[in-house]
């Protein structure tokens, strides 16, 4: 399963560089432990692939894992060694613009020490500064 749009109306978007908000809405709401961003993120789908398959890796069949993002705009990349002009580069991957406070991933499961630990394992992968959330509790 891949993190991209199937139909847009555009295929290239532009850079938008909005950053200083914070995420209002950083409540759980399909499960009871959660992954949550520090600092405003650009997450690729890559990222959010793996990120998905480390957390059902160690769970296994003992819980369930919503990924709370989604890659939805494009990032335009020129060839290597191409002059400047002749219009804007084709599409090399796709991101999602993250804000800081939101939340990336929740685990529903009844095993604590299970999901503890698999976030903590998560979190020091992760190239962004994060924190476990724990249902109306903050770590």
């Amino acid at each position: 399963m891949l993190f991209i749009p199937l139909k847009k109306k555009y295929k290239k978007s532009q850079k938008v560089r909005c950053f200083k908000k914070i995420n209002k809405n950083n409540s759980l709401c399909f499960g009871q432990y959660g992954l949550q961003l520090l600092s405003p993120f650009r997450i690729t789908s890559k990222q959010l692939i793996t990120l998905r398959n480390n957390i059902k890796k160690k769970i296994k069949k003992k819980g369930r894992v919503i990924v709370r993002a989604f890659s939805h705009i494009s990032v335009t990349r020129k060839p290597l060694e191409v002059r400047m002009g002749k219009g804007k580069g084709s599409v090399s991957s796709w991101v999602s613009r993250l804000k800081s406070g939101t939340i990336i991933c929740e685990i529903s499961t009844f095993k604590k020490i299970l999901a503890l630990k698999v976030l903590n394992r998560v979190r020091f992968k992760f190239p962004v500064k994060t924190r476990v959330v724990i249902k109306n509790i903050l770590f």
